[in-house]
């Protein structure tokens, strides 16, 4: 008898401190900060460093300016566009890295006739599974 009535006092007492605990609510702000000025595009996980030439096809521009990726994505919500993702770190690229701010060398530039993409993504940091 004495057991149940430990249990009884111990299922009281945890829904006392249940019920009058203070409610916290969640509340997270991230700042993202500006947009990377990169000439060929900037990869779209962070830290969103510059990605090389040949990394994004031509959709992924418009006029020759980038559409973003990331926090920075322009593009319309149904947006699919191939990227080569062996000039991708994570893959195992090690080449040349523009710096932000450099200027693009339009002799660099990938048209959509020789742009080699293996990979769909959707400029939020989803792969979305389309092969080009």
């Amino acid at each position: 008898m004495r057991g149940f009535a430990f249990l009884v006092l111990a299922t009281f007492a945890g829904l006392f401190f249940t019920a009058t605990a203070p409610r916290v609510a969640a509340q997270a702000t991230v700042t993202v900060g500006v947009e990377p000025a990169c000439p060929y595009g900037y990869y779209d996980v962070a830290p969103y460093a510059c990605a090389p030439v040949g990394y994004y096809g031509p959709e992924w521009f418009v006029g020759g300016v980038f559409i973003g990726a990331g926090p920075w994505f322009h593009g319309p919500d149904n947006f699919r566009g191939h990227v080569n993702n062996r000039f991708h770190p994570d893959h195992g690229y090690r080449g040349p890295m523009p710096k932000a701010g450099e200027k693009a060398d339009e002799g660099k530039r990938v048209d959509a006739a020789h742009f080699k993409g293996n990979e769909e993504r959707d400029g939020r940091g989803h792969v979305t599974g389309g092969k080009k």
